[in-house]
């Protein structure tokens, strides 16, 4: 375990501020038990004689942050990384506070598909004996997300076309590896409109895959057949759909009314601008969205590919955080977006998601600035350089 790195069997967390799901709490004490939260308290009576302490006065605890939509970070491709290229990537994204993510993969070549899903199912697997033994300070990797390559061509965004395909029968399915292990999450963006695109939401569906539908020109018809057929989401919700017009509605207009949609957004105020996320927010509400970063590359301060179109986002988790406080949107709201709302898609807001006892202890401790001074990891503290270390045990 590195210097910046804590872990023990019990840790006291005291005098936070805590986002809880439906409200603030100004002070608290949290318990924190073998990496799971074991008790809060709004009194000073919380203690544990054998814990590592740490006073957590001026900060804001948030629950750790879930990216369910990025390429990459540090430099790391994720179609190009190794198992230790992904470590590198979950150190970094810890460092940010996000303390769950997806890898997330492009239309490519089986060959491509299977090195990225091995490389997943290692670091899944060197995770899982980390857990066992001490802990790491490492975003935990909590599956794939698999955007395309059943997406509309007319609708392709920053994707490469010529690994696009269509569904006509379960052995379009058998070149796309998936990682062992049923605690693996497997989520898939896809168009509903291509040849076969309903038959292939019922086979994810019935496979237990998450689908949720992008890169479409879907009309209102095939919209319905596939929430009917398993799709629950929408993947960059306004980008790379068609514009909502007032005679022709089309995905967003569809999404926007239809309550058992939920969807994600790049808040970064460039792929969508600040006021339309205010009109998201105002037929979605806070529960019914997510944020993601889609982080790829930058160029002269937007990401873009060889078309110009823009390609993915120059920021992080935080950052769309900080967005979203900006915009006059409660903590407790932002907090659903950042945490509860990707837990829950993904199937394991029972365990991640929210600060409440019996969950994994992953937090994220803001300051008044909303910089990152504290990360817990199932446990496993941060208190090294980097702003961390006015937060050293204090008994």
């Amino acid at each position: 375990m590195s210097h910046d790195q804590k872990a023990a069997d019990t840790v006291l967390l005291r005098a936070a501020r805590i986002i809880g799901v439906d409200r603030v709490i100004e002070s608290a004490n949290a318990l924190i038990e073998k990496g799971r939260i074991s008790r809060i308290s709004e009194t000073d009576s919380l203690s544990a004689p054998d814990a590592a302490v740490f006073d957590l006065s001026g900060l804001t605890l948030w629950p750790g942050f879930i990216d369910i939509h990025i390429h990459g970070a540090a430099g790391i491709d994720t179609m190009q990384a190794s198992a230790e290229d992904l470590a590198r990537v979950s150190h970094f994204l810890a460092r940010h506070g996000v303390t769950s993510w997806l890898p997330t993969l492009v239309p490519s070549s089986p060959a491509q598909y299977q090195s990225a899903i091995s490389a997943i199912e290692e670091v899944m697997l060197e995770q899982q004996k980390e857990t066992e033994q001490a802990g790491s300070l490492r975003s935990r990797v909590l599956g794939v997300h698999y955007e395309g390559p059943f997406v509309n061509a007319d609708q392709c965004g920053a994707l490469h076309r010529e690994h696009f395909r269509v569904f006509g029968s379960i052995r379009d399915l058998e070149t796309l590896p998936t990682i062992t292990g049923n605690s693996a999450v497997h989520l898939m963006t896809l168009a509903p409109e291509i040849a076969g695109g309903i038959e292939l939401i019922r086979e994810l569906d019935r496979r237990g895959w998450i689908i949720s539908i992008g890169h479409t020109r879907a009309d209102l018809d095939v919209l319905d057949r596939a929430l009917q057929a398993g799709a629950q989401h929408m993947t960059h919700f306004m980008n790379a759909m068609p514009a909502l017009h007032h005679r022709s509605p089309g995905p967003v207009g569809w999404g926007l009314l239809n309550d058992a949609i939920t969807c994600d957004v790049i808040a970064d105020g460039i792929h969508i601008d600040p006021m339309i996320l205010k009109l998201i927010l105002g037929f979605k509400r806070g529960d019914r969205v997510a944020l993601i970063s889609e982080t790829i590359r930058v160029e002269s301060g937007r990401t873009r590919n060889a078309r110009g179109n823009i390609a993915g986002s120059v920021i992080t988790m935080l950052d769309a955080v900080r967005l979203m406080l900006s915009l006059g949107v409660s903590q407790p709201d932002v907090a659903r977006m950042a945490s509860l709302n990707p837990a829950r898609l993904l199937g394991v807001d029972g365990e991640r998601g929210s600060i409440e006892e019996g969950k994994y202890a992953d937090f994220v401790g803001l300051d008044a600035e909303n910089n990152v001074r504290f990360v817990m990891i199932g446990g496993c503290v941060s208190v090294g350089d980097g702003g961390f270390q006015a937060f050293q045990e204090s008994g």
